[in-house]
């Protein structure tokens, strides 16, 4: 009789995780298709099913962070990585896209432990330069001007360029060692800091010659000083 139960309850459990298995192929095979005709409402419903049936560790919630930074919908993926996050605090990425969901937000002093703890990870001075704007956001000048110090003494990452809104119809695109000048320049000057700021907004220009904004506010300095 023992025997007979024990045939039973391996058949019976055989018998589910071949459903589970065949669901979760089936499911994979619906995302996959939704992604390929770019239906993300549907991607991010199958991911939520597959989540559901390969339990707490699957690494799609991953997947569902990535579609939901995608989209956008900053406040879902914030909540899911909140999830991951637990077992992968070290992931850069995953970390990255917690920022800037806060950011985006408007939590910036969530915000700003986020991106502190992107600079001792990484000591990007993008990170720094995201740091110190967060902090002059707040009002806090000299907390700011400590990291915007910090940024302009790390390593350059090239790569990076940041958008400047000159006007209603024009914009810049700035590589990010002059957008570091000029954020240096515009906290000194909320700091009083008059000839450093003077001399940090001549530095971003130097870096980048047709940094609009920048040439604004030596213009102002200059007339300032004329005065």
């Amino acid at each position: 009789m023992k025997n007979l139960l024990y045939i039973l309850t391996f058949i019976v459990t055989t018998t589910v995780i071949a459903q589970s298995t065949n669901s979760i192929t089936v499911e994979k095979q619906k995302l996959k298709q939704a992604l390929a005709y770019g239906d993300n409402m549907v991607a991010a419903t199958t991911m939520y099913a597959i989540i559901n049936l390969e339990g707490p560790q699957s690494t799609y919630k991953d997947s569902l962070a990535y579609l939901y930074f995608r989209e956008r919908n900053y406040s879902s993926c914030f909540l899911v990585l909140n999830d991951v996050l637990k077992n992968k605090p070290n992931n850069l990425d995953l970390l990255k896209m917690q920022a800037v969901s806060l950011e985006s937000l408007g939590a910036f002093g969530k915000a700003i432990e986020a991106y502190k703890t992107l600079l001792a990870k990484t000591e990007d001075n993008y990170f720094a330069y995201k740091l110190a704007g967060l902090q002059y956001a707040l009002n806090k000048f000299e907390e700011a001007y400590i990291s915007i110090k910090k940024a302009n003494q790390l390593p350059d990452n090239a790569s990076i360029r940041i958008t400047f809104q000159v006007n209603k119809n024009y914009s810049q695109d700035i590589n990010l060692k002059a957008s570091i000048a000029y954020l240096q320049g515009v906290i000194e000057l909320n700091l009083e800091k008059d000839n450093d700021a003077k001399l940090s907004f001549e530095r971003a220009v130097k870096l980048f010659p047709d940094f609009v904004l920048a040439k604004g506010k030596l213009e102002s300095l200059n007339s300032k000083e004329k005065q």
